[in-house]
């Protein structure tokens, strides 16, 4: 089969240039720090997941195999070069120590039995949590002036919007077979974005600042505390209307309707990812 042109042009962790990063310039950034670890953790612990959404979309030849061909290829490439980051920048950090820690909690959250109740509304979550990556990292990569991350977060939001895209076709056709009304599918997005600030956020912080400053991890107000001003970084560089617009967007209001509830719903959504 030909590689499309999607494919072809995609970026590799080798096309990362470490050398180049300014250590200086983020060397001593305690809150980027774990911005990235966090994250390189979430996005390496992808493959749990991804076999758990495979198993469930088993026999749509087209789901499953972009399942396993693309995105979960591509998480995991988004893993690998944030560890290389941190590894390269923050070289005492022992990464691997505490991923296994993170990993061995983390699994207990990747379940089959968490899954939404129909592949439908599976998909409209999936745009959801889709819509909380791009958003992350489109504000990590405007909170952060070293060009190396600034670069890396983008080539990373961008795929999670490309991995939105996907979901959101799946969705439309899963929705129209199996007849989700639209109230179904608003009590999913409205759950799901209550939800963006998950345990998957807490297990990783817990156990990158374990192995990176025990004496921290000792005290979980501080912790909290930590988590609160990483939460407030990427709040105050995010753009929420963009946000929004992509959460809301599994709804397909209609026109006639929509000046009459999108505020009401804008209003909701706005107050929970700005909180």
């Amino acid at each position: 089969m030909t590689p499309s042109r999607e494919e072809k042009k995609h970026w590799t962790v080798e096309d990362i240039d470490l050398a180049r990063i300014d250590v200086a310039r983020v060397r001593g950034d305690e809150e980027l720090f774990y911005l990235v670890a966090c994250a390189s953790f979430i996005e390496s612990g992808s493959d749990l997941y991804t076999h758990n959404l495979v198993e469930y979309y088993r026999g749509d030849d087209e789901v499953e195999g972009w399942l396993r061909e693309q995105w979960e290829k591509e998480e995991l490439q988004h893993g690998a070069a944030l560890r290389a980051y941190v590894e390269y920048v923050w070289p005492e950090f022992e990464w691997e120590r505490a991923y296994r820690g993170f990993l061995d909690e983390y699994s207990q959250y990747c379940k089959v039995e968490l899954l939404e109740p129909t592949r439908a509304l599976e998909l409209a979550a999936r745009c959801v949590v889709e819509t909380g990556t791009s958003t992350y990292y489109r504000a990590l990569a405007r909170a952060t002036d070293e060009p190396v991350l600034k670069h890396l977060a983008g080539l990373i939001a961008n795929d999670e919007v490309n991995h939105y895209k996907h979901f959101y076709k799946y969705f439309r056709r899963y929705r129209n077979q199996e007849n989700i009304g639209r109230s179904r599918v608003l009590g999913t997005l409205s759950r799901r974005t209550l939800e963006l600030k998950n345990e998957d956020a807490d297990c990783a912080i817990r156990h990158v600042v374990k192995v990176h400053k025990p004496e921290l991890a000792a005290d979980p107000a501080q912790v909290k505390e930590l988590a609160s001003r990483m939460s407030r970084t990427v709040r105050v560089n995010l753009k929420p209307e963009t946000t929004i617009k992509m959460i809301m967007r599994p709804l397909e209001l209609p026109t006639a309707v929509q000046s009459m509830i999108e505020f009401p719903i804008r209003q909701f959504m706005q107050r929970v990812i700005l909180r």
